[in-house]
């Protein structure tokens, strides 16, 4: 809302704006008459209402998209990290030197269309997280006023759905009862097995060392990962956090035999492979015995080392364990991370609870 004011024998406007909660209004004087203050102050707020700042000097999304990435994604893992780049490359590519101040809703939408059609629906969502941050930053910079990421459609390829990609209860009982009887064919074996009974994360099981177990609770601790593609060395988990799950006995007592029998390695690691080039093994290794596995089974649905983890936490909240207790056995970042992984097993077990009430206050009043 402009307002106006005589110095002297000139008019001045004022508009008002408010920068990251701090009010920074525009001024401008020396017009003539009311008139001509009122006409460009219109036109500036007019500016403003597509998102453009007077006086401020344009920026690059691209240029303001690697600031941003500079500044406020120093302490994320390097893979996050890796998809930041990619996402940089992309809108670099595509937009080029075109000023933040000048993209607007329509064209961010052709942006994410034509990036669509050669990608899955997931990497699309991905990059407009990515894109939307920064937007959200610079509006709170006060360098554009519009969010031209909201409301965006997203397009692609439908990627494989996430009840694809786990074993159901009957499956998974399956291969637990397999994978026991085969602990004797070598640690792919065990590294399944560890995966299918505490849904660790492929990078955690490998970082894995010895003094990890607690064989007298019966737990294992999570604090770092294998970091097997940056140098294969230790790093953060993927939220920087430690987590303590506790693990069924029978598994345990498998491992605590194995560290009984078997002598340690230079790296201290559990799944360490000395042939391996990064020290333990490889992901394509696990994934391969795992399918070779599911095929003897005779079970049709073919999954990766990370598909284990869908299908532990499927079961578990199957089993009627909370959410909240999957959440946090998982290492998941929010409870709506979880909500949104196993919203399809969720919705089925609602359908349940719902006739289950239902039939229970029917019994109650006979």
């Amino acid at each position: 809302m402009a307002s106006f004011q005589k110095r002297g024998k000139t008019w001045q406007y004022s508009i008002s704006r408010m920068i990251a909660g701090k009010y920074k209004p525009i001024r401008k004087g020396g017009f003539k008459t009311k008139k001509e203050a009122q006409v460009a102050a219109a036109e500036v707020e007019a500016n403003m209402r597509k998102g453009v700042i007077p006086n401020l000097k344009p920026i690059s999304i691209t240029e303001y998209l690697e600031k941003f990435i500079n500044i406020y994604k120093i302490d994320i893992d390097e893979q996050t990290l890796k998809r930041y780049r990619n996402t940089l490359r992309t809108v670099s590519d595509y937009f080029g030197h075109v000023s933040i101040q000048d993209i607007n809703k329509s064209d961010y939408q052709e942006f994410l269309n034509v990036y669509g059609e050669t990608h899955a629906k997931e990497s699309t969502r991905k990059l407009n997280i990515h894109i939307r941050a920064c937007v959200r930053e610079a509006i709170d910079e006060g360098i554009i006023f519009k969010d031209f990421t909201r409301g965006a459609k997203l397009k692609g390829k439908e990627s494989k759905k996430p009840e694809e990609k786990h074993l159901n209860y009957f499956e998974f009982k399956l291969l637990l009862k397999e994978i026991y009887k085969r602990l004797d064919q070598g640690m792919s074996c065990y590294a399944i097995l560890l995966a299918l009974t505490t849904g660790m994360r492929y990078s955690e099981l490998v970082g894995l060392t010895r003094k990890d177990f607690n064989f007298e609770n019966n737990t294992i601790k999570i604090n770092k990962t294998w970091d097997y593609k940056g140098g294969s060395k230790f790093k953060d988990t993927k939220n920087h956090e430690t987590r303590i799950i506790k693990v069924n006995g029978k598994t345990m007592g498998v491992f605590e035999e194995l560290f009984n029998n078997v002598p340690d390695n230079i790296q201290k690691l559990v799944f360490y492979s000395p042939q391996s080039k990064y020290k333990v093994y490889s992901n394509a290794s696990l994934n391969k015995t795992l399918n070779n596995l599911l095929n003897h089974l005779k079970i049709n649905q073919k999954i990766t080392m990370h598909g284990l983890r869908h299908t532990h936490a499927s079961v578990l909240l199957y089993l009627r364990c909370s959410i909240y207790y999957v959440s946090e056995r998982l290492g998941h970042k929010d409870i709506q991370t979880t909500n949104n992984f196993y919203a399809h097993v969720i919705k089925e077990l609602r359908v349940e609870d719902e006739q289950k009430a239902t039939k229970s206050i029917d019994q109650m009043v006979g």
